[in-house]
């Protein structure tokens, strides 16, 4: 045998594992452990029930660590949280879909690890950092508003601090307690807990509106092969007739085209807030009364990639190059955005994507909305979670804005939401069908409404007085000891 290797295997007279794999292991175990922790935390966020274990997986990540642990654990929260998007966009494009999956998940891990090393032993700076983290990803043509820690609570009674300082605050509370745990003051597992236990009032609805489901696929509708306008007619009709005291009729996200000819003896004189699929390619809702469409709204929150390409000026010619390298026609149309929020009547209407953006609906109630309603087709989703996890992130807007929150989804989730954030009425997902939800149109406006995501300045004030706390510290050292050497 090999001296290098009787020297590693032979110890005390006895074999043992390598010393070399013993020492693999111990530099892997500390990016795993972290890796896993990220994956846990993602465990703990819709459409999981496990949100009061937030803190838990949170507690260390919030505590330890710069650029390479907030990079492991990024890449572990992630690939669980997003899990959803490579199964969806493999069932549309085959197996060529999975590929942006990879490229996202290393440039939000990325960000993670951003932040963690500009937090470097600072967990106070840290937990305000990540309100801000958090707040940008809802920014620029990239926006993608997913994974806030704060809907850990959309499950708790808890969640109706949202209608004081949004799902800002909600990630702001979730991390102090973070914070709290992992410096030992286990006191705060009390008002932790008693946010998940605490009773809601009652919310009175006074109104019925029926919501309908087409469960109408995608790729068929996109292809013209489907009588869209017939379906919703038939479910309309059979819906009215077993719920006559309903007097608003909706539709999802581009549920038509054009209305037909017998729509207005269906509704009955009924008012219909339904997706329409409009000229020019806007994703429009309109407000439909006695056969005529009284006011539109264009979704102005599209989706990047999949309903317009960002910069697409400036890179086209990149994303034509990689879509031929893939097969698929290098035709990048977009749809073109609205020109602002607008209520259709009462109606606060919004469309499928803008139900993860806070600010759509507070706009939409400052500008007098009594009632949200969301047009939805998450059928892309495909058999995943994702839609699930669409449907708890939206929640939030009623909580928000203390409004019911009326949702129909092309197939599925189509639900009532009360102000409080409980879910009163749905039918399953997948099929064709009709809901009979019951709400009740509001007039006044919650702290949010009014003041809007205040928590992110608290979240950047935290983050600049440490910074600046350090700094002072560093200059007084300077002032009184000369050129020192602070370790970090």
């Amino acid at each position: 045998m090999p001296l290098f290797l009787h020297e590693n295997l032979v110890s005390h007279g006895n074999l043992t594992a390598p010393r070399y794999a013993r020492g693999v292991w111990d530099r892997a175990r500390p990016p795993l452990v972290w890796f896993l922790l990220g994956l846990g935390l993602a465990v703990t966020l819709p459409p999981s029930p496990l949100g009061i274990l937030a803190p838990l997986p949170l507690a260390p990540l919030v505590l330890g660590g710069g650029f390479g642990v907030g990079m492991w654990a990024g890449l572990g929260f992630w690939s669980m949280h997003l899990i959803w998007l490579p199964w969806s966009f493999a069932e549309l494009f085959g197996p060529w879909g999975v590929v942006p999956f990879i490229p996202l998940i290393l440039a939000k891990a990325a960000t993670w690890g951003i932040l963690f090393g500009l937090t470097l032993r600072r967990p106070l700076a840290r937990v305000g950092g990540w309100v801000v983290l958090e707040y940008l990803t809802s920014l620029g043509e990239l926006a993608f508003p997913w994974g806030f820690v704060g809907y850990s609570l959309v499950g708790a009674p808890g969640r109706w601090l949202a209608a004081v300082g949004g799902v800002y605050l909600l990630s702001l509370v979730v991390l102090l307690v973070a914070y709290g745990l992992g410096q030992r003051r286990y006191w705060v597992a009390i008002p932790w807990v008693l946010l998940w236990v605490l009773p809601l009032p009652p919310a009175q609805p006074t109104q019925t509106a029926l919501l309908v489901q087409g469960n109408v696929n995608p790729l068929r509708k996109v292809a013209g092969n489907v009588p869209d306008e017939q379906v919703y007619i038939n479910l309309t009709r059979q819906g009215l007739a077993e719920h006559p005291e309903a007097r608003l009729v909706v539709w999802p996200e581009t549920a038509v085209s054009a209305f037909p000819p017998e729509l207005p003896a269906v509704l009955g004189g009924r008012e219909l807030v339904s997706g329409f699929n409009a000229e020019g390619g806007y994703n429009r809702v309109v407000r439909y009364v006695d056969g005529r469409i009284l006011e539109t709204y264009d979704k102005n929150r599209l989706a990047p990639f999949g309903e317009f390409f960002p910069w697409q000026r400036y890179i086209g010619p990149v994303y034509s190059f990689f879509f031929r390298a893939f097969g698929f026609s290098a035709d990048l149309a977009s749809r073109p955005f609205g020109s602002g929020y607008r209520t259709l009547g009462p109606y606060g209407a919004y469309i499928c994507y803008e139900s993860v953006f806070p600010e759509v609906a507070r706009a939409l109630t400052l500008r007098g909305a009594g009632v949200l309603v969301l047009g939805s087709n998450d059928a892309w989703f495909g058999p995943s979670f994702g839609a699930l996890q669409h449907f708890q992130m939206g929640r939030l807007r009623a909580v928000e804005n203390g409004r019911w929150l009326l949702r129909a989804g092309n197939d599925g989730v189509t639900a009532a939401i009360d102000p409080y954030g409980r879910v009163v009425a749905r039918i399953p997902q997948h099929v064709a069908g009709y809901l009979a939800a019951p709400y009740a149109p509001a007039t006044g406006q919650t702290l949010y409404t009014r003041l809007g995501d205040w928590a992110v300045l608290i979240g950047l004030g935290l983050l600049v007085w440490v910074r600046a706390s350090r700094l002072r510290r560093l200059t007084w050292r300077e002032r009184n000891w000369g050129d020192v050497t602070v370790p970090r």
